[in-house]
């Protein structure tokens, strides 16, 4: 999975198409059609990327934007403006609104995949880089193999998931729950105690002999990759 990207958009053809161009690149997909609740599912998400369209039909995507700008745990979340607004002004308005770029309707979907990607190569690295490290740990994507060091880590695919995942965000601590949302497919019932069962094995594969321990378990909380 390479990033989660909410898209608010109160056209649902235009939200059907996009959602299925992003997930053919293997985003993870959410969307709203209205601003209100647009942002407060942004909030409660909190996606690596959002997509957000100038005109809807409630909080306009400037109020939404400014409302993210000023919150300092969504200040540098990259935002892409959807606007069928293609005057110089506009785009002005909404780059100094705080929007990282913007895309007028109709827009090529190779383009705005490009942009996406060009986008989160500059504010997470560690979500579209295929090669990432973290201390002595190495994860090569396109091989989709786990290093220790010179040490190759073999992992299953639900270890290896966790491990890419956690990387994304390295020290931040994770609920079972929000892995249980990340890692486990929406329509499967998953205890969450099976989280811990698959924790344990990462850790049993990782924690490999004269090398820091990696997964911190934070009391009441949940999971962290740390080497602390």
């Amino acid at each position: 999975m390479k990033a989660k990207i909410f898209i608010v958009e109160d056209e649902p053809s235009i939200v059907t198409l996009v959602k299925y161009n992003l997930e053919k690149e293997d985003f993870k997909v959410f969307f709203s059609h209205n601003g209100e609740e647009g942002l407060k599912e942004i909030k409660k998400n909190e996606p690596d990327l959002v997509l957000l369209d100038w005109m809807l039909p409630d909080l306009s995507g400037i109020e939404i934007c400014k409302a993210l700008k000023k919150d300092p745990k969504f200040k540098n979340l990259p935002i892409i403006m959807l606007t069928a607004k293609n005057q110089d002004e506009d785009k002005v308005l909404g780059l100094n609104t705080g929007a990282d770029d913007y895309l007028s309707k109709p827009f090529s979907h190779t383009e705005l995949i490009a942009r996406v990607n060009a986008l989160l190569r500059r504010s997470k690295p560690s979500i579209s880089e295929d090669v990432v490290t973290f201390g002595d740990l190495k994860i090569d994507r396109l091989q989709r193999k786990v290093f220790r060091g010179v040490v190759e880590i073999d992992l299953g695919p639900t270890e290896y998931k966790l491990i890419d995942f956690f990387i994304k965000n390295p020290t931040r601590v994770y609920s079972r729950e929000q892995l249980l949302e990340n890692i486990w497919t929406s329509n499967v019932y998953v205890e969450t105690r099976t989280v811990d069962v698959h924790i344990r094995r990462l850790r049993q594969a990782i924690n490999i002999p004269d090398t820091k321990k990696l997964i911190r378990t934070v009391r009441s909380a949940g999971y962290a990759l740390d080497n602390d």
